[in-house]
């Protein structure tokens, strides 16, 4: 966790390593924006990003390099049932973000639990671009 990586210095959240396989570099980003006005929609982000913006830029970058590249929404919200990104309120991460699944970057949600001890991911959800 926390690896330094990419021409702009981020940490990635999760690398995961294999000798035969290519480097897999996970970015997970908390869901937690939902849609008053329409039922189960979440968003992401809820403010202008521009951490998450380079983030989308390094794991483009890695994707071009021919490492594997996902973002992880990991939705906190029991409300949401399904994410998209948040082109209202970060119309530069919005644009991002689809520049990162043309160059083949893996978008994957999931509901979490979450305990005092653990946040288990249950239940994969659709992603609207």
């Amino acid at each position: 966790t926390e690896v330094k990586y990419g021409s702009e210095n981020s940490r990635i959240d999760i690398l995961l390593n294999s000798k035969s396989r290519p480097n897999c570099y996970i970015e997970v980003k908390s869901v937690t924006l939902l849609d008053d006005h329409v039922e189960g929609q979440g968003y992401f982000p809820d403010a202008v990003t521009t951490r998450g913006q380079k983030h989308l830029r390094e794991l483009s970058e890695v994707r071009q390099n021919g490492d594997r590249a996902v973002l992880l929404f990991t939705v906190l919200h029991s409300g949401i049932e399904k994410v998209s990104a948040a082109h209202h309120i970060d119309a530069k991460y919005s644009q991002l973000l689809k520049t990162a699944l043309e160059q083949g970057v893996e978008v994957l949600c999931y509901k979490a639990e979450l305990s005092d001890t653990e946040m288990r991911l249950v239940k994969a959800i659709e992603f609207i671009d």
